[in-house]
């Protein structure tokens, strides 16, 4: 029964997503269907309960706020300052300026939590300005695009969040678990773009040169960010608050810092506000309907059947999770990541299990395999976001990325192979 099963639920999916229903809604009706045909139970009162479970729970708590956090800080002059703050200090290193796109993805990522903002805030500002400095087209367009990635593995992140509530694990240990490969893959950009600046001239001489003096006035532009950041990241390792009152504490801050820059007002805040409760309302529905589709897998032994089936075929862990990496690149051409999440996890989570994988660890991969998928060519969505910013065809910007995606797949094998790049910081907070 189980694989007539499985390939309807696949077909329903297939159908439903192919005429353009939201994804929510099309796994609410595929879970509906696959129940009402396979078993007798009471699918309304499972529907109920799924619903209630989820819109209580205390850990979604903490979603509409980090949302609203990055909504204020990426719609002020936060992005402009952290371009200017930076400058100075990387304008001396093989490769120049093109290293802002790294690390101000990665500061605007620990705001945003989302690719598409980071990609589209940074990008607003540094594509007109390499193009003026006469640096490599290639090589700021990959990096730009690639960087942009960096939105959802460094923390506070919503797919982390999303991932939690799906797979029922610590959120604060998911995001401290995605501090070091973040940081660890954003260094690894950096090299290449120093290796690719060195080995094929990608990027000319500044003109400007900056002084100790310089770099020293520019550092509290940067500043602000970094100590709420580090606040809203510190307050959950030390222990001394929840995901959800550090989100508070962050939304908090933010409001305050947009006032002391006198860049909030009236009009933007109910920008922020309405902009963050669209989002939210998005999530909650992909989550909702997520959460049914995974009790109805549940319910149909689909996820214990895959896992029987793929070990009694002998594959080793290793070839699990290359096949998992396949089907993640394949949802990318389909999905957004947040549905990437929600319909995988309930299957791959219990085969992950059976090879002994921490659930913890498994989030991270995850969510590194989302990020390939945003990047993958031909139609990663972040490749369609770029060319509108670029106005470059997306072969030109598929080429450009190809290098970025070989060093994050490399990433993930590291990952593989030596599980304390992530679970060290997790370990040592339970500790």
């Amino acid at each position: 029964m189980e694989w007539q099963s499985l390939l309807t639920v696949v077909i329903l999916l297939a159908l439903f997503l192919g005429c353009g229903i939201w994804i929510g809604i099309s796994l609410f009706f595929t879970s509906w269907i696959v129940l009402a045909i396979f078993t007798d139970l009471p699918v309304m009162r499972v529907l109920g309960s799924v619903i209630w479970n989820n819109v209580n729970s205390s850990s979604l708590m903490a979603l509409p706020l980090f949302i609203m956090m990055g909504e204020v800080l990426a719609r002020t002059k936060i992005s402009d300052d952290l371009f200017d703050g930076l400058t100075p200090w990387v304008s001396g290193l093989p490769g120049g300026l093109l290293h802002v796109n790294v690390i101000a993805c990665a500061i605007f990522a620990a705001i945003t939590g989302s690719v598409n903002a980071t990609t589209a805030t940074v990008g607003k500002i540094t594509i007109p300005e390499f193009r003026r400095r006469g640096y490599s087209e290639s090589l700021s367009i990959g990096s730009l695009t690639s960087s942009g990635t960096l939105g959802i593995l460094i923390p506070p992140s919503v797919p982390m969040l999303i991932y939690g509530v799906t797979a029922n694990c610590s959120i604060g240990k998911l995001f401290i678990a995605g501090l070091v490969p973040g940081l660890l893959l954003m260094l690894f950009f950096c090299g290449y773009i120093m290796i690719a600046s060195k080995a094929k001239g990608g990027a000319k001489t500044d003109s400007e040169k900056y002084s100790w003096r310089d770099k020293i006035k520019s550092a509290p532009k940067i500043f602000p960010v970094i100590i709420l950041i580090g606040f809203v990241l510190g307050s959950i390792y030390a222990g001394w608050t929840t995901p959800t009152e550090a989100a508070a504490v962050g939304l908090t801050g933010a409001l305050v810092l947009a006032l002391v820059t006198r860049c909030l007002t009236w009009k933007l805040f109910a920008e922020c506000l309405m902009s963050a409760v669209r989002t939210n309302c998005m999530v909650m529905l992909i989550l909702i309907g997520a959460s049914f589709f995974s009790v109805a897998l549940g319910f149909l032994n689909l996820p214990r059947w895959i896992s029987e089936t793929i070990v009694s075929l002998g594959a080793g862990k290793y070839t699990a999770l290359a096949l998992m990496t396949v089907v993640y690149i394949i949802l990318g051409c389909l999905v957004d990541g947040y549905s990437m999440i929600v319909m995988t996890v309930p299957m791959f989570l219990p085969l992950a299990k059976t090879y002994g994988l921490d659930p913890i660890w498994f989030g991270i991969f995850v969510i590194l395999l989302v990020q390939i998928a945003n990047i993958t060519p031909p139609i990663g969505f972040n490749l369609f976001l770029m060319t509108g910013l670029a106005e470059r065809s997306i072969s030109f910007i598929s080429r450009s990325v190809m290098p970025f995606i070989l060093i994050i797949v490399a990433f993930a094998f590291i990952m593989a192979v030596f599980p304390n790049v992530v679970m060290f910081l997790p370990n040592l907070m339970a500790n």
